[in-house]
């Protein structure tokens, strides 16, 4: 699915033939990457399902589909500029293929917004939910996701690593609400804090 609406986003502009198979091409290649385990194909493709439902809500699709192509195409869990680095690297693309400028910032922005996840406006609010919908599925599917995200933290010992997750899940449980959106908070915001509750408890 995000393939044929990354491909269909890509030749809604002035691009040369061919150029959304050498985009997409490199979007796979580097969602394969070794280091990851639940930062990788699979998740971009569960976040553009999540978003396809509620697609009218956004004044710019292509942009939406751009952002979940490239939220996470620089991911090093060594480095915290990971989001800065992706936005860079989609408005390097975007521009390729005559994007106009003020939807590449527009881009930009859904990027960045999935750093920290807090309100923003009420479409990018429904991105960031999206991006966060893992945290309300269920225990074993939720489990899975906690050991991949450790998997990719390997370099870490325990000792590190619990710390930067329990800072990490304190974070969201502080929030007034972990998800911005009606929509998003009523599916999954019970099962989130139960989820984030559980995993704190176990570290």
């Amino acid at each position: 699915m995000i393939k044929e609406e990354f491909v269909n986003a890509v030749n809604s502009y002035a691009a040369i033939p061919g150029n959304e198979t050498i985009l997409w091409e490199e979007i796979e290649t580097r969602y394969a990457e070794k280091s990851r385990h639940y930062h990788t194909m699979a998740h971009i493709e569960n976040l553009i399902l999540e978003l396809i439902p509620v697609k009218a809500s956004f004044s710019q699709w292509h942009v939406v589909v751009f952002a979940v192509a490239y939220h996470d195409i620089i991911y090093k869990p060594s480095r915290t500029n990971n989001e800065e680095k992706s936005a860079e690297f989609a408005a390097e693309r975007l521009k390729s293929i005559d994007v106009p400028s003020e939807l590449i910032a527009r881009c930009r922005d859904f990027i960045i917004a999935t750093k920290r996840h807090d309100p923003v406006d009420n479409e990018i609010d429904l991105f960031t939910d999206a991006d966060l919908s893992i945290l309300g599925s269920d225990s074993n599917m939720y489990q899975s996701y906690a050991k991949q995200v450790r998997k990719e933290y390997s370099v870490y010992p325990d000792l590190l690593y619990k710390a930067g997750r329990k800072k990490m899940l304190l974070h969201f449980l502080g929030m007034p609400h972990i998800y911005k959106s009606p929509l998003f908070r009523d599916k999954y915001e019970a099962t989130a804090r139960w989820n984030l509750k559980n995993e704190l408890d176990s570290l």
